[in-house]
Order: structure tokens, then sequence, then C-alpha cells
């Protein structure tokens, strides 16, 4: 009996270690379901194997909050009846595939700030220990106090670095409203060039028609004929070349408004408005830095940089980790609570590493931003005399179209009472048209560059027809 009795309170230690080692796993499984119930869950998300482009312009937003797209006023949009300078800007921002993209930075931005304004996790540690009387344990909970301390300066770099990406899209909006108003502008004077190139290509090439049935006449001689096929041929040249250029326009303009390949807009004639003045550029240009978005996109960057250095001056500091602990022996049962600090010695490392990456970081930007304000003054005064060069040889080229004017209508009349040769009316409307066609394309290019130049000096942009 007595050795039975030994047996049994030898048991009973290991009994007891037995039990406490099963409920730990549970309290530890316990804790865990409860930290997981507000974890996120992973879901796949496969790529598309479809283009998403549309078969017709739509739009998303009411009319009136079209005033928020910058540099675009409220106006009403109809593709059906046609689309203005203004609708096709406003399209472009909201539907190019590209900003589409770009505005998905917005929200990596945001979550990264997110992330920043979160405070660290503790970290809870632990361990079991037995003997054949006892079950010890060690149990210690630590916060990184360094976290703490670089906690606002990562905040304030991280919501610098929201605002940068902001107006960084918002400059990409101006450029593809840019891109949009100048691929208008492109159409509509493809348009009217068509005009003038079918005029001078069906009369060029009914003359020919006539100096055939001449020739076997033996009305003119070879070289006449010849002189004037080979003004149709340079006709037909023209005709098909711009062809061309319609087909490229049609398509960059399908493809920056997210459209499919053979959708054919509808494209109407604008309000006038009065275009960029002198007054109004020199003060653009000394409001630059403050209004033109990508310039404030890289101040913003330039401030979260700053805080990044600040955070890396702040880390060469040392690393400080603090917490409490509870114990038990597992020899003799004896529970006790203590207090742990850890701490880094600053005597190779001291965060030098990231304290001059952030310096060289920042002095790039620096540099960077002084470069892009420089090559915007330089780009706006470029653009602006190019204007005023356009505009002068416009004037002469309205001249030479007015005396030409005269001389057509005193030669259709010449036709018209049988005083005037066809063949000479022919050559001298076409003379016309080959001042038509450099006034029609300066007229182009002089839009599309008051365009460029409102773009460079972020000022809204004027329609024209």
């Amino acid at each position: 009996m007595n050795g039975r009795r030994r047996i049994a309170a030898n048991r009973e230690p290991a009994a007891r270690t037995i039990v406490g080692l099963a409920r730990v796993p549970i309290c530890l499984l316990a804790v865990a379901a409860g930290l997981l119930g507000g974890c996120s869950i992973y879901r796949p998300k496969p790529l598309p194997w479809q283009p998403s482009l549309a078969s017709a312009p739509t739009v998303t937003v009411p009319a009136r909050d079209l005033g928020g797209v910058p540099g675009l006023r409220p106006e009403s949009i109809d593709p059906a009846k046609g689309l203005t300078e203004t609708n096709v800007a406003a399209l472009a921002v909201l539907g190019n595939p590209r900003l589409r993209a770009a505005r998905r930075q917005e929200g990596v931005a945001r979550a990264q700030l997110f992330a920043a304004g979160l405070l660290p996790d503790p970290v809870l540690s632990g361990g079991i220990t037995k003997s054949p009387f006892f079950t010890g344990y060690t149990a210690a909970l630590t916060e990184a106090v360094r976290a703490l301390i670089l906690h606002g300066a990562s905040k304030a770099a991280a919501k610098a670095h929201a605002q940068h990406v902001h107006l960084d899209v918002v400059w990409q909006e101006w450029q593809v409203a840019a891109r949009a108003r100048e691929l208008y502008v492109q159409a509509r004077t493809l348009r009217h060039l068509r005009a003038a190139l079918g005029t001078r290509r069906r009369d060029l090439g009914r003359l020919y028609r006539r100096d055939l049935a001449a020739l076997a006449r033996h009305e003119i001689t070879a070289p006449q004929a010849a002189g004037d096929l080979a003004a149709w041929n340079a006709a037909e040249t023209d005709w098909r070349a711009l062809e061309l250029r319609r087909n490229a326009n049609r398509h960059a303009l399908d493809g920056l408004l997210g459209l499919e390949p053979s959708v054919h807009l509808v494209l109407r004639r604008s309000a006038r408005e009065p275009v960029i003045d002198s007054a109004q550029y020199r003060s653009a240009l000394a409001q630059l830095p403050r209004r033109r978005p990508d310039l404030l996109a890289l101040r913003a960057g330039y401030r979260s940089q700053e805080q990044r250095l600040r955070e890396a001056i702040l880390g060469q500091f040392p690393l400080l980790g603090v917490g409490v602990d509870k114990t038990r022996s597992a020899e003799e049962g004896i529970q006790s609570v203590g207090f742990n600090v850890s701490l880094t010695l600053p005597l190779f490392n001291r965060n030098r590493g990231p304290i001059a990456i952030a310096r060289a970081s920042r002095a790039y930007l620096y540099r960077d931003y002084r470069a892009r304000l420089d090559e915007s003054v330089v780009q706006a005064d470029e653009v602006w005399t190019a204007t005023r060069i356009m505009r002068a040889r416009l004037a002469a080229l309205a001249a030479q179209r007015a005396q030409l004017a005269r001389a057509v209508a005193l030669a259709r009349r010449g036709l018209a009472n049988g005083t005037e040769r066809y063949a000479d009316y022919v050559r001298l409307e076409s003379a016309a048209i080959g001042v038509d066609v450099p006034t029609i394309e300066l007229r182009g290019a002089l839009r599309r560059a008051e365009v460029v130049l409102a773009t460079i000096l972020a000022i809204p942009i004027a329609a024209h027809p």
C-alpha cells in the first residue's frame, strides 16, 4: 500500500504539468482567434483578356460638375449634336485610360498615409518550462519607443507625399485636356483642308480631262497637257497625304478618350473667346510657381523629403524598447513581475547612411524643382514669341489672299461672259487655294500653340472655332 501511495504521489505533479501544458495552446488559440477576427482576407483579382474601350463617348458626371476639371467650365455634352473643343477635353479627362490608372496612385498614397498614421504594435513574447513539480513560464510585452518618436515625421512625410501624388495627377489631367484640345483643333484644321484640297483636286482633274479632249482635237500641245497632269498628280498626292493625317488624328482622339478605334466623332464649332494677351501672359508667368500643378507637386514632394530627412535625423538616437514581463519559476513556482529596457548603442552605424541618402535626395529635388521652373519660363517665352510670329505671317497671307480673291472673282465673271479661258481660271483658283492651305495650317498651328501656352502658364484655356 505504501508503495502504491508513493507512486500516486509522484504522478500528481506530472499530471498537473500535462493539464497546464494543455491549457496554454487553448489560450493562445483563443487570443489568435480574437486577433484574426479583424484581419483582411485575400481575394484574387485576375487580369482581363478583352479591352474595355467604349463604343461611344459617355458622360459619367453631370455637366455642372465638370467645372472641377482643370481649365474647363461647365458645358452640356451631347455627342449626337456634336462635340465642342471643351466637350472633347472634358471627355478625355473623364475617360482617358491612363488617367484612370493614374488616379489609382492617389489611392496608394492615401493608403500610405493611413499606414503612417498607425501606431506600432507591441511585441508579445513568452516561453514555457517544466519540472517534475511545477510548470514555469515567461511572458513579456514590449513596445518600441523609437517608432513612437518617428511617428510624427513619418506621418507628415506621408501627408506631403499624398499631396504630391494628387497634384501630379492634376497635372496629368491638364496635359490630357491640352492634348485633346490639340487633336480637336487638328481635326477641324484637317476638315477645312479637306474642303480646299478637294476643290483643287476636282478642278484640276476636270481640267486634265478637258486637256485630253483638246489634245485629241489638236487644240493644245502635249507639254501643256503634261503640265496640267503634273498639277493634278500633285493635288492627288496632297489629298492622299491628308487622308492619312485624318486617319491618324481620328485614332489618336479615340484612344485618348478611351473609345474603340472605329468610332467617328462628330465635332462642331466652339464659342469664340479672347486669347491670351500680353498683360495676362506677364501676370501668369509671375504666378507660375503658385499655379502650375506639376510645380506644386514638386514642392509637395520636397516637403515630404524634408520630413524624411527629419525622420532620418531622429533615427540616429539610440534604439530604445521598453516593456514589462512576468515569470514563474519551474523549480519553486515563484511568480515575479519586472520591467525591461533594451537599448542599441550608437557606436558604429548611428543611422548615418539613411541621413546621407535623405540629404542627397533633398538636394536632388531642390535642383529638379529649379530646373523645371527655369525650363517652364523658357518654354513659355518660346511659345509666346512663336504665336506673335505666326500672327504676323497670317496677316501677310491674308493680304495675299485678298489680292488673289479679287483676281479669282474677275476670272469667274470673265468665264461666265466668255472672255476668260477655263484653264486660266482653274490655274488662278489653284493658286488661291495654294495660299489657303498654308493659311489653314498656320491657323491650326497658332491655335495649338495657344493651347500649349495656356498649359505651360496653367491658366484656363479659351476655346476657338
